[in-house]
């Protein structure tokens, strides 16, 4: 099959349901708004393992075998890292990355549409519109394994998956762009529906899997979403639910990424929390956030946890301190392009315009400013080191290239809202740091 790639972040959860095809429309609506985020979401429960701030609560692996990632990747731009050599050739499915990805999508929610788009990376064609809940769904985070394949997490409850290469579909009804909408229930390349009930459904990551020579593909990639105080590890294939870890306290998670070992960091602004579910014992270890503030997340090369928001933040795993840029960048969405930047969505310019800023990820220094035509809220990273940008609520994304700083626009979608890793190539770059000392 043909190799795609599409990746990013969403959220979700449920009282151990099970992946299905229908809808759930008994939610609530949530907004999100720049900067720091509240809304419902106050929960409490029993973790099945807690640690107060900074400190350890149960055991935590720091290797996690069922994640690891035992595949070649070798992608133009990034990969992951200390890939061995494989005798699949460029083209095999989710393994199109060797000697380059041979289809590459972003996929951004269209909020006040229920919808999301499937555009591609080189062409900025669009090739596909989903309804990503039956109604009443507010999508926001997408999320894309390794094989091409997203889901989208809706803020008023329930997570789809839907597939990216139309050879794995279950027939060909399936939309060939905006003006092409199926009806809920009719889109072939749906490949699951997990409905849920929740005040907030936001995060939503995939995990690695495991890499399968003979079928060069990427199996048992799992999917941690969160539904109020349930973080959950849903089945790739089934959408069913796997796992269940009850946050305690006061809840709301905002966002969230996994790291290459499978384990989940998560953003609880309620508590104003940074905190890391294991993947292979699931015992939850929770930091304090920095005064800086967080609303996206990410993961970098090392495996090291950044938020951003007034400015970007490393979370250094060998102490468990907070590393904060001194340059203020007041923006939402952040990603690293797999080497040496982050970069984050901002307001840096004032008077309406927006910049695409880019820092060092070791000395924390703005490195790359890049002027766009509107303040961008979420920023993505393509496999061919183009970094684009979705504005908030608005119309309009944005794909810039930082060695030349050519700005180019995509203006069709209707009041999108993104800033998770919609292309997938967070995940593809991700480092595993371990267990965080201190």
């Amino acid at each position: 099959m043909g190799a795609v790639y599409a990746m990013a972040l969403a959220c979700g959860g449920s009282n151990g349901g099970t992946g299905s095809a229908e809808g759930n429309d008994d939610a609530a609506s949530a907004d999100d708004g720049p900067g720091t985020s509240s809304g419902a979401g106050d929960s409490s429960g029993t973790a099945s393992a807690s640690a107060s701030a900074g400190t350890e609560s149960g055991s935590a692996d720091d290797a996690n075998d069922d994640f690891a990632d035992d595949g070649p990747v070798d992608f133009d731009l990034g990969g992951i890292p200390d890939a061995p050599q494989s005798s699949c050739e460029a083209g095999g499915k989710g393994g199109g990355a060797f000697g380059g990805v041979e289809l590459s999508y972003i996929w951004i929610a269209n909020t006040q549409q229920d919808t999301i788009s499937k555009i591609d990376t080189e062409t900025m064609e669009e090739e596909g519109r989903y309804l990503a809940k039956q109604s009443n769904g507010d999508p926001s985070r997408t999320s894309v394994n390794l094989n091409g394949d997203v889901a989208v997490a809706n803020r008023n409850g329930g997570v789809a998956k839907f597939w990216a290469n139309p050879d794995d579909c279950n027939g060909n009804n399936t939309s060939s762009g905006a003006a092409d909408i199926k009806p809920w229930g009719e889109e072939d390349c749906m490949a699951w529906n997990h409905p849920m009930v929740c005040n907030s459904n936001r995060p939503v990551a995939w995990t690695r899997g495991e890499w399968n020579e003979a079928t060069c593909s990427y199996e048992d990639a799992k999917l941690w979403t969160v539904c109020d105080s349930q973080v959950l590890l849903l089945n790739g294939d089934t959408g069913e639910t796997e796992q269940t870890v009850m946050l305690a306290g006061s809840v709301f998670v905002y966002g969230g990424a996994a790291d290459a070992d499978g384990n989940f960091w998560g953003i609880n602004t309620n508590a104003s929390q940074l905190f890391r579910v294991d993947g292979a014992d699931f015992t939850v270890l929770t930091f304090p956030l920095p005064s800086s503030g967080a609303y996206g997340i990410t993961v970098d090369k090392e495996g090291r946890p950044w938020v951003c928001s007034s400015t970007v933040a490393r979370f250094n795993l060998d102490d468990s301190t907070w590393s904060v840029s001194p340059t203020p960048s007041n923006g939402g969405g952040c990603m690293t392009d797999g080497e040496d930047t982050i970069w984050h969505a901002t307001n840096f310019l004032g008077g309406g315009a927006g910049t695409m800023v880019g820092f060092d990820i070791e000395t924390l220094e703005l490195v790359h400013t890049i002027p766009v035509p509107q303040y961008v809220h979420g920023i993505s990273v393509d496999f061919q080191g183009k970094v684009w940008g979705v504005t908030f609520m608005g119309n309009n994304a944005y794909r810039a290239d930082p060695e030349t700083n050519d700005v180019e626009t995509f203006g069709t979608l209707v009041g999108a809202y993104t800033y998770s890793d919609m292309t997938g190539f967070a995940l593809s770059t991700a480092g595993g740091g371990g267990v965080p000392q201190g």
